[in-house]
């Protein structure tokens, strides 16, 4: 088995937690904004974001999840909470396939660090 079936299969077993949870598989970009609200943490006191506050939501998402392999830390939060990052590393150069494995190997081990995904909503 090649790197990317692992990835496939590993990312199968994840939407199908979701399914459970939210009753419809996800593409890439719900997980990101479900991981974005969750990094944000307020979740539950804004139901509502505009379509600024979801692009931003997932840009927290795509940092904090390549944050694991070293590409960005945490500098700051600002008074409302929201996290601002710094890059450390340049980001490998991919073709489109290979940065959504890349992606999707990041957003799976960020599920396999913090256990149940979304246990909170």
């Amino acid at each position: 088995m090649n790197l990317q079936d692992d990835i496939q299969i590993r990312w199968w077993k994840l939407e199908e937690q979701f399914v459970e949870k939210f009753g419809k598989k996800p593409d890439v970009e719900a997980v990101l904004f479900l991981i974005g609200i969750q990094e944000l943490g307020n979740f539950k006191s804004k139901k509502k974001f505009n379509k600024e506050q979801k692009q931003d939501l997932m840009h927290v998402a795509v940092c904090t999840l390549l944050s694991q392999s070293g590409y960005y830390e945490v500098e700051s939060h600002d008074d409302d909470g929201w996290p601002h990052f710094v890059q450390l590393k340049e980001l490998p150069q991919y073709n489109m396939m290979e940065q959504e494995n890349f992606l999707k190997d990041h957003i799976l081990l960020y599920f396999e660090n913090i256990g149940q995904p979304f246990k909170n909503f």
